[in-house]
Order: C-alpha cells, then structure tokens, then sequence
C-alpha cells in the first residue's frame, strides 16, 4: 500500500515536475532523492558483504567467483546511482527540508560531507584497484569498463588496503548515522526520520 501510495502520480506530469512538486513539502525530501538515498545504502552494503565474506570461499571457486562478479556491478551501479544523487540534489536544492539548528545541524552536514567524499572516493579507488591488476570492471559478463588509464601493479597492494579500510570507515559513519537518525525518530521526536521514510508519517496518521 505505501509502496503503490510513493509510486502513485499522473501520467502526464514529467520525470522532473512529477517527482519534485509529489512532495514540495519541506517535512519531507521528494521522491527522487528518498529514492537515491536508500538504493545507495543498500548497494553500499551489499557491496560491504560481499567484499568480507569471499575470502570464505575458494579461490577459483564458483562461490568467490559469483560474489565478485555481484560486487564489481553493484560498484558500477553505485557510481550511477551515487551520480545521479549529486545531479538530483542540485536540481531539487529548493525541496530539500531546512538542515538543523546548532551542534546536531552541524554534526548531522559534517556525517553527510563525509559520506559524500568517502563515496566519491571509494569509487575511485575500486576501479583503480581492479585496473591496477590489468583487468576491466564487469557487469555480470553484460559489458565491461576497461581500464582507462594506466597504472602500474606496483600500488596493487596499497590501493586494495585503502580500498578496504574506507570500506570500514564509511560502514561505521553510515552507523552513526544511522543510530543519529533513530535517536531523533525515538527520543526527541522531532520528524527528522520522516524526512527519508514518509510511509512512517503516513501510518502515523492513520493512528
């Protein structure tokens, strides 16, 4: 029902005005950036999982082998997605709600900046490291981004540690964000949460 309810608008409206003017309200982001929002945390850790959890299987193996090729088009599809969130942010700037007042506010831009740079630069560096091996970046054997410029295997080794401990690093501030964006939803009550799940405020309602 709320899944209908967030798709639900006219035929005849646009790509733009329909998903900017669904939510105008300044309580709530609009469509498109809820959207891009939670396809970026769910690729983030699908990407996450499967990174720590094929050095389970054997090398050449079937397992190993399936789970890199989810996690290399997942990085690809993040960096679409994650492109596209920049681009819809700055076109939408005027639904965004008002950021916070004060310390939160501030910690709450601070989390966001730094998600944003660790995203830009985890991307950059999966690439780097996969074409510092000398190979292209497959998505699921339907096409592949070959390396684009040259880097020697020499930094294999640096670029894959970098690549694994940002990993870590935007886990745990996604973490924190997302325990931040709990404590406000449970204890101060004050609708920051209904901001990216509007399904929320509409049971709400109903009660």
């Amino acid at each position: 029902m709320y899944f209908k309810k967030f798709w639900e608008w006219s035929p005849t409206m646009t790509l733009s005005n329909a998903t900017l003017a669904a939510d105008q309200s300044p309580e709530r982001y609009n469509r498109g950036m809820i959207l891009l929002h939670w396809a970026t945390a769910l690729l983030v850790l699908l990407l996450f999982v499967t990174a720590e959890i094929w050095d389970f299987g054997e090398r050449g193996g079937a397992f190993r082998t399936n789970l890199k090729l989810v996690h290399y088009a997942a990085g690809i599809l993040l960096a679409v997605v994650f492109l596209c969130r920049i681009v819809w942010r700055a076109v939408s700037r005027k639904s965004i709600p008002e950021a916070e007042k004060g310390m939160m506010g501030l910690a709450a831009k601070g989390a966001h900046y730094a998600l944003y740079l660790g995203l830009i630069v985890q991307i950059g560096l999966g690439f780097t490291w996969r074409w510092s091996q000398g190979r292209a970046v497959d998505f699921f054997n339907l096409f592949s981004i070959p390396p684009l410029f040259n880097i020697s295997q020499d930094y294999r080794h640096q670029l894959g540690e970098l690549h694994e401990n940002l990993a870590w690093l935007i886990i745990i501030i996604s973490t924190l964000h997302a325990v931040a964006a709990l404590f406000h939803h449970v204890v101060l009550k004050d609708g920051v949460l209904l901001r990216m799940v509007p399904a929320l405020a509409d049971g709400r309602k109903k009660h």
